[in-house]
């Protein structure tokens, strides 16, 4: 896409962001006795800033067993010691800074300076509100399905074991070319979305045929066509697929296609093929919540399609331009401590 382009329809989305929202003017009373705002044109108000971020994690761990549910007691010390940690760590003495490669700000480790400290963290302080121990529900183990054969080499190969090495620092990069879509700041979390480190922000927003959904990280819009034409044809293929999207009573229902074979899933360090399909309902279930529900296929990856559900809360506040590597210079940095790092190991000890 062409900057010009590029920039235009960004215009459009931060227009649409801070212009009033005429969604807010009509309310349907529902049967528990709560409202459901709608919009002038009468479709489920799904317009507004949500956040995912929570302590649940994507799979449950295997020391849970068939546990589907934490009580609330469970629930309770798990969001007690969230809280505890980002006082301690907002408590704890300067460090000098050192380098990080071990990626464990995002195991929620605590990490020293070089890498993010805590205070540049989202990580949440609360389990989703069903206090089930895993986002994904389907296979009821909330476990990702067994992969296929051929993806189990492709995740085993001494070629991705590189690859990977090469991502987190511990080997110099050959090319721009190895390092992953986040570091070059073209595509970050994918389809389905899920939480990471930071950043954990969605701008929905409505027309009677569209819905656009600006992601906070790596600042992607996707663009929602609610009316009946087709896909795109099989040959466009795109990062976050083609999606369509339609009304089941209240629920916004969006069937995503034409991933190209970058595709891939935050969390999840394969790329997926061209086959994924993912289907996901957005639903209003209270002023401040929206029930966010996702099946994801990909029979080339995955013996079988898996579920989940995160829901997301309101975010108070604006969102800002999370403007990743405009006008700095991170990808020739990577690339020229790479080089420093062969011309040492060429000197020898």
């Amino acid at each position: 896409m062409s900057r010009r382009l590029l920039t235009a329809v960004f215009m459009v989305v931060t227009v649409a962001a801070i212009a009033p929202l005429p969604a807010a003017a009509q309310a349907q009373t529902v049967a528990d006795g709560s409202t459901m705002s709608r919009t002038s044109w009468g479709d489920p108000d799904l317009q507004g800033i949500w956040n995912n971020a929570a302590l649940t994690r994507l799979e449950r761990s295997e020391g849970l067993a068939d546990k589907e549910f934490l009580t609330e007691e469970e629930a309770a010390r798990r969001e007690q010691g969230a809280i505890d940690r980002n006082v301690r760590l907002a408590a704890r003495p300067a460090r000098r800074t050192k380098a990080d490669p071990t990626g464990n700000v995002d195991r929620g480790v605590d990490g020293a300076p070089g890498s993010y400290n805590n205070c540049w963290l989202e990580l949440g302080t609360t389990v989703v509100p069903t206090r089930r121990t895993s986002l994904i529900v389907d296979p009821p183990n909330g476990r990702l399905p067994t992969l296929t054969p051929d993806a189990e080499r492709r995740i085993s190969s001494p070629e991705l074991a590189k690859l990977e090495d090469i991502r987190q620092g511990r080997l110099p990069a050959d090319s721009w070319e190895q390092l992953d879509l986040g570091d070059r700041c073209i595509w970050y979390r994918g389809v389905p979305s899920f939480p990471t480190a930071y950043n954990n922000n969605y701008l929905i927003v409505q027309t009677p045929s569209y819905v656009a959904i600006l992601q906070e990280h790596i600042h992607d819009v996707r663009f929602i066509a609610l009316d009946d034409h087709p896909h795109a044809g099989e040959a466009i293929r795109q990062y976050g697929g083609d999606s369509r999207g339609h009304w089941e009573g209240d629920t916004l229902v969006v069937e995503t296609t034409n991933f190209s074979n970058r595709a891939f899933i935050r969390n999840f360090n394969l790329d997926l093929t061209e086959a994924l399909h993912v289907v996901e309902r957005f639903t209003r279930v209270g002023p401040d919540m929206l029930d966010y529900q996702f099946t994801v296929e990909d029979p080339n990856i995955w013996t079988r399609p898996w579920s989940g559900s995160l829901p997301m809360a309101r975010s108070q506040g604006l969102m800002y331009e999370y403007a990743c590597h405009e006008g700095n210079y991170g990808l020739t940095n990577i690339l020229t401590g790479s080089r420093a790092l062969e011309k040492a190991s060429a000197k020898g000890p």
